[in-house]
């Protein structure tokens, strides 16, 4: 499976940034990418306005999604992002998309809100309450999640015993004292916890690292941005997975029971 991330700097104006998308899918999918991963919360943000996502979010027949789904009619490509999906009383959900053939193939809401490092997601976001189910995209399976995700190895694991080879992660992971690291770090982990591939975006700008990566089963780093926006690809294949998987079985080693959410 050929897979692209494309990394890219969300501004206020929820028309340009879907543009910016539209302009990525066709992109990769003239270079071939079966799968496509964007970042996190791509409708609209104000660097001066924290709460620009939810004030800017629209319902998952809105316009910022119609222009993807008429996009992704043109390939068989998989676009996998997310954005804030109103729900009630000025607040949203942070809902990730798999797009595909002019359609939401599979949704899934963010269960793990960011309520760290001085910022509090859950003022203004509703959490989910269940993982999403896994996709198929060429042939392999597809384990969905969301930036802060990452930072709970319990979510990977579930994926990878429920039969997900590739984990996806849309993200717009902060700038910060050691921020970068724990990127990098907690990629290669998720990777070796779950001998799965990990495909991750990193929106970039003035508060988000960027650094986009393709890590394999080893925790290996495959591909790579920087700080600026880039498209950036891989192949990557099950059988990798399958090898990596008998050389370090550590699925069927576990001595403690499948996680199970709260």
């Amino acid at each position: 499976m050929k897979v692209a991330v494309g990394q890219f700097v969300v501004g206020p104006v929820w028309q340009e940034n879907a543009a910016t998308c539209v302009r990525l899918m066709a992109q990769a999918a003239q270079k071939g990418a079966d799968l496509l991963v964007l970042p996190e919360a791509v409708m609209a943000r104000d660097d001066n306005d924290p709460d620009m996502s939810v004030k800017s979010a629209q319902p998952l027949d809105g316009g910022y999604v119609q222009l993807l789904r008429a996009e992704s009619r043109k390939s068989g490509m998989t676009t996998v992002l997310t954005l804030h999906v109103p729900t009630h009383d000025g607040r949203a959900a942070n809902t990730l998309l798999a797009i595909r053939g002019g359609e939401v193939a599979a949704s899934y809401q963010k269960v793990h809100l960011y309520d760290a490092f001085s910022v509090q997601e859950s003022r203004l976001v509703d959490a989910g309450e269940r993982v999403a189910p896994l996709i198929k995209v060429a042939g392999m399976n597809v384990g969905l999640m969301t930036c802060y995700d990452l930072r709970f190895p319990e979510m990977a694991l579930s994926l990878a015993l429920n039969g997900a080879e590739v984990l996806v992660l849309p993200a717009a992971w902060l700038k910060g004292p050691h921020k970068e690291a724990h990127w990098a770090t907690l990629l290669a982990a998720r990777a070796l916890d779950a001998t799965c591939y990990v495909v991750a975006s990193g929106e970039c700008g003035a508060k988000n690292i960027g650094q986009s990566r393709i890590v394999d089963p080893l925790g290996v780093t495959v591909a790579a941005a920087a700080e600026v926006p880039e498209l950036i690809f891989a192949e990557i294949a099950p059988e990798r997975v399958a090898a990596v998987r008998q050389m370090l079985p550590v699925l069927s080693n576990r001595r403690f029971a499948v996680p199970q959410m709260l």
